[in-house]
């Protein structure tokens, strides 16, 4: 068995530690500076659109800073999609506000503009108010059908936050996701295409956008001698040495982009004949993913060693989430879980050395919020119950793809 092979983790370009070793050298070690600064440059021509930047302590900051932004308060609600990681939703709790899940398209598997627009109709009637922004994300890194989506928000003259923490450098029509609507949300978690450690960026319309959310992310203090604060702040602004560690790896930000694509293409060729694997890929020309992550479909009729006994032990810790800290499972079932031959293939990958992860389970079928609106079709629910990630990320070879393919024919009971 080879090395353990891991879906996503961060690859150093080497260019890191001249940063941070600035960053000492300066005693720049703090929420600021000129790393941070730097960082918020180099994002600002890579996302282009004249769009500004504010480095920030974390994805979810970006969507609550931008949630905030929008006029969102205690009793609106937000149209959420509900394909995707709890991160998109839970701020909007922050605020006392409520999540409106809508369901997925297929072909990108993110939010569907039909049901936007119905969705919207409905709050209207049955709450007497528009809801206060709409969230969609672009799920593993697939653009979104950001253009109709776009046109039902403008419709209704409602803000778009685009969720692009798993997006970067992902492309709809040429134009870099999450500068189409009024905020896009960028993450540079451990597993992203770049990494900060942890971190994130929020993208802003214009220069006086980026100081208001900058007020915001440093405890917003009003101009005096002392402290004085007229608004609730919070402290959510990028360190100097998580940005330097950022400002490294811009430098390798078009080959991460690239070598995600190349893995694609591998599990593209790789998967072709094999039966009931469907690999998830563009829907068109008019969509470029960044491939973050790359993931396949199992058909319900596919048998897989050992899809008999799938849930017979409870998990123990968090799948796929090396920081997690889990309670323990309290069943070994719920009433919303992937197929057993999806479990089973796994399982079978992870004792074949290779993570592997379910698909998001739908926000709508979260426990949490289990008393929120939900505009549904049936499609993520769809997907949970049939899709797996695969390993994707920089430090994925070429070898490593071959070796998960191997095993994926290996599993499967012919």
């Amino acid at each position: 068995m080879p090395k353990r092979i891991y879906l996503c983790l961060a690859h150093m370009s080497g260019n890191e530690q001249k940063f941070i070793q600035e960053a000492f050298d300066t005693n720049w070690v703090v929420p600021l500076g000129p790393n941070v600064n730097g960082f918020e440059a180099d994002l600002e021509a890579f996302v282009g659109q004249n769009k500004k930047v504010v480095a920030l302590s974390a994805g979810t900051a970006a969507v609550h800073l931008a949630l905030i932004a929008c006029g969102v308060s205690a009793g609106d609600e937000v149209l959420c999609q509900s394909f995707t990681f709890c991160a998109s939703a839970n701020p909007i709790t922050y605020l006392g506000a409520t999540p409106v899940f809508i369901d997925s398209e297929r072909d990108t598997w993110n939010m569907d503009p039909e049901l936007l627009e119905q969705a919207i109709v409905d709050r209207i009637a049955k709450t007497g108010k528009k809801p206060k922004a709409i969230v969609p994300v672009y799920l593993y890194g697939m653009p979104a059908k950001i253009e109709e989506i776009m046109a039902v928000a403008q419709k209704y003259d409602i803000p778009v936050i685009e969720d692009a923490a798993e997006g970067f450098g992902s492309k709809y029509d040429g134009r870099v996701c999450g500068t189409f609507g009024q905020y896009g949300v960028l993450s540079f978690n451990g597993n992203k295409m770049i990494t900060t450690s942890g971190g994130g960026a929020l993208i802003c319309p214009d220069d006086e956008a980026k100081r208001e959310i900058m007020f915001y992310a440093t405890q917003a203090r009003e101009a005096y001698p002392y402290y004085q604060h007229e608004h609730i702040g919070y402290n959510y602004r990028m360190s100097n040495i998580c940005a330097g560690i950022g400002r490294g790896q811009m430098t390798v930000a078009a080959d991460h982009v690239a070598h995600h694509k190349h893995t694609f293409e591998l599990y593209k060729d790789l998967l072709a004949d094999v039966e009931g694997v469907t690999l998830h890929g563009n829907p068109s020309e008019r969509f470029d993913s960044n491939f973050w992550l790359n993931t396949v479909i199992l058909d319900p009729a596919l048998k897989v060693v050992g899809q008999e006994s799938a849930y017979e032990v409870a998990v123990q810790g968090a799948v796929g989430g090396a920081a997690g800290v889990t309670h323990a499972a309290k069943s070994l079932h719920t009433d919303c879980e992937p197929n057993a031959n999806v479990e089973a293939m796994r399982i079978a990958l992870d004792k074949a050395g290779i993570e592997a992860r379910p698909l998001w389970k739908p926000m709508h079928r979260q426990p949490v919020f289990a008393q929120a609106p939900a505009y549904v079709n049936g499609v993520s629910e769809e997907l949970f119950a049939k899709g797996l990630c695969l390993p994707s990320g920089p430090c994925v070879t070429d070898d490593d793809v071959r070796y998960v393919v191997e095993q994926i024919k290996a599993a499967i009971v012919r």
